[in-house]
């Protein structure tokens, strides 16, 4: 008795063990099998010095009990690509009927070589590597660097330093100014954050640029059609430590928040002093300050979530400034283009605001009144404007308006949304309401860097020559 039910356990045994083994041989064709892929992007940030080739890899993981075939892992660019690939153990570009063992994975090798010494090549050089399996298709995208760069990694800089534009300047982790240091950018400097690169200022920023070298901070996708979204890039956060920042002939472009200060700066200076400048395509705002100081002068801020936000209270000074949103396929233009206000959610305090010679202005649609003033207890409270054009049903109670243009068309030289162009020039057939109607100031120079006053001087960020 007892060795037939020995027999019979082993033969049990032997069936289990069979079947198990002819499962682990067949394949699985279900378009819900499992597969794990290693990594959905290789990112090369190598700086080339000359030509270059790097290697990484990644891993496909069959995560089944049974053998998976991928029908096919292919790069998309193929012979013409700057990126080779090994599929375990195979230099080819493409393989078809690509077998993994059950539990088990395969090692996919990349490898890209760039010359960034040549001239005609993008800033970023993309590809990818499809891998399709059971009715599925899977991608790991693919980046190079194609220009030879800095590159800084979740770098801190704790001494004094000048930027050379020698080369562009490529942010990835982050950027820190420390308290106490000043970081000089030459003009003409190219600065490009990776998606999750902020620029953080807790000492100062002295970036000022020309006419015909301005400074650039974008985000480091500068391919179609990453290069136009906004939100592309966290943006520059001068903290409360910061002070004596200086921007002038700078462009801010394509940020989650292009300019954020947080308080006051410690000493009698504005905590920044912008001129001559561009803030564009801001997801969220093109700047944010809370409770903070600003002076500002032949500005542009454009096309923005919320173009200027300000909260909490502060000082600010901005004159011969155009502010104005569009919507576009990115963003809605569906808040004030300024919101002004000496309260948040945790404080109010004092708070000084002038705006003259400045444009206020929006698409119609969403948004009556581009002006947004909001009081709350009984800390100072003064807001002006100036000689200022603006869209407004009527006129916010609690600032104090001088010959100000109200709901009139100020009548910028082109807007084209769907083509992605926008002029603030002011038009002349017929004239802008904005020629000769601003108030004297000490600015002898506009936006364009051009004579101002011509006549008596434009409202806005340009006058018309």
């Amino acid at each position: 008795m007892i060795k037939n039910k020995c027999l019979v356990f082993f033969v049990a045994l032997c069936i289990a063990w069979s079947l198990n083994s002819c499962k682990k041989d067949s394949f699985i064709t279900s378009p819900d099998a499992s597969l794990r892929i290693s990594a959905d992007s290789i990112k090369f940030d190598t700086v080339f010095t000359s030509t270059g080739s790097v290697t990484q890899s990644f891993k496909i993981v069959n995560e089944n009990d049974q053998k998976l075939r991928l029908e096919n892992i292919k790069l998309m660019g193929g012979s013409s690509s700057a990126y080779r690939i090994n599929i375990n153990g195979s230099a080819s570009n493409e393989l078809n009927n690509v077998e993994i063992a059950a539990n088990d994975s395969i090692y996919i090798f990349v490898a890209v070589t760039i010359n960034p010494s040549a001239a005609n090549l993008p800033f970023i050089i993309s590809d990818s590597i499809s891998i399709r399996y059971n009715g599925n298709q899977r991608w790991v995208q693919l980046q190079a660097y194609g220009q030879n760069a800095h590159f800084l990694n979740s770098q801190s800089i704790s001494s004094n330093t000048n930027w050379p534009n020698d080369k562009p300047y490529v942010i990835l982790g982050f950027l820190q100014v420390e308290q106490g240091v000043t970081l000089n950018i030459a003009p003409g400097s190219r600065i490009y954050s990776h998606a999750n690169a902020p620029v953080v200022i807790d000492g100062s920023l002295v970036a000022q640029g020309t006419v015909n070298e301005p400074i650039i901070f974008s985000s480091d996708r500068l391919d179609e059609p990453y290069k136009n979204f906004p939100g592309s890039w966290p943006g520059i956060f001068f903290r409360s430590t910061s002070i004596n920042n200086q921007l002038q002939f700078v462009q801010v472009k394509n940020a989650y928040q292009a300019i954020v200060l947080q308080n006051p700066a410690s000493n009698a200076n504005p905590k920044l002093v912008i001129q001559q400048s561009i803030i564009d395509n801001a997801f969220n705002a093109g700047i944010l300050s809370s409770n903070s100081s600003i002076q500002a002068s032949n500005l542009l801020v454009s096309n923005c979530a919320n173009n200027i936000y300000i909260e909490a209270g502060g000082q600010y000074d901005f004159n011969h400034c155009t502010v104005a949103s569009y919507s576009s396929s990115y963003l809605l233009h569906k808040t004030p283009v300024l919101t002004v206000a000496n309260y948040n959610s945790q404080v109010s305090a004092n708070l000084q605001a002038s705006f003259t010679n400045c444009i206020f202005w929006g698409s119609e649609g969403f948004v009556d009144n581009e002006l947004a003033v909001n009081k709350q207890g009984a800390n100072s409270f003064n807001v002006s404007f100036t000689n200022c054009l603006y869209r407004a049903q009527t006129n916010p109670a609690n600032a104090v308006f001088v010959a100000g243009i109200r709901n009139i068309d100020p009548l910028f030289d082109s807007i084209d949304v769907s083509r992605r162009m926008y002029n603030f020039h002011h038009r002349t057939n017929p004239a802008a309401p904005g020629i000769n109607k601003g108030v004297a100031s000490s600015l002898n120079k506009d936006l364009d860097n051009q004579p101002r006053p011509v006549g008596l001087p434009d409202i806005g960020c340009y006058e018309k020559q």
